[in-house]
């Protein structure tokens, strides 16, 4: 039976051509963060650590591996915002996580508009058919099981505001399959599309 999987303990290394570890937990939503600094500086960037955590208060979390100008700024301002990657949207998400100096400004060099929010001072993706304006919870540093911090910063964030494009609602139910969500996958560069051939329905048991 062993002879059938590949096992390994992730302290002692993979054994493999590349870590399997993000494709198996995947895909997952990404993590479009928008920020700016107290000086009002803009930032975009993706992260593949990204998801929805709690209902009522709608809190989401990213994570970032590294210290990064996203981090720094929520820090300084306690604001961040979150956009929709669509597949129209993929190569300028893929143009904004270019590792660039905290002075340039992503928007611009992925091509896109920044438009104001309406209770943070980030703004949102004109182009992103879905945004939530969000209020920082916690920031966390994560630690292993010996207790020795990590480089990576959890980001926890309240929810107080969404916008949604008219076009995705159904009589008022959103339309995930329609909106063309893009989802991180595994490997140095695989994403996932989602449309309305992946819907399946089944309903909880009572």
């Amino acid at each position: 039976m062993s002879d059938a999987f590949h096992f390994y303990e992730p302290r002692n290394g993979h054994g493999l051509p590349h870590d399997p570890f993000n494709a198996i937990v995947g895909p997952r939503p990404i993590g479009w963060i928008s920020s700016c600094n107290s000086e009002g500086a803009l930032n975009l960037a993706p992260y593949s650590f990204f998801n929805a955590f709690n209902y009522t208060p709608p809190i989401v979390g990213f994570a970032s591996v590294g210290y990064k100008d996203t981090v720094r700024n929520i820090e300084q301002t306690g604001e961040f915002g979150w956009n929709l990657v669509t597949r129209e949207l993929a190569d300028a998400m893929n143009r904004s996580c270019a590792p660039v100096p905290p002075e340039v400004n992503e928007f611009e060099l992925a091509g896109l508009t920044p438009v104001a929010s309406r209770l943070i001072k980030p703004p949102r993706v004109a182009e992103s058919l879905v945004s939530f304006e969000c209020r920082c919870t916690q920031i966390l540093q994560l630690q292993g099981i010996d207790g020795v911090k990590v480089p990576t910063w959890l980001i926890l964030g309240e929810v107080v505001a969404v916008h949604i494009a008219h076009a995705l609602l159904d009589d008022g139910v959103y339309n995930t399959g329609r909106a063309g969500h893009v989802l991180r996958g595994g490997g140095p560069a695989d994403y996932f599309s989602v449309g309305p051939e992946q819907l399946f329905r089944m309903g909880r048991p009572t």
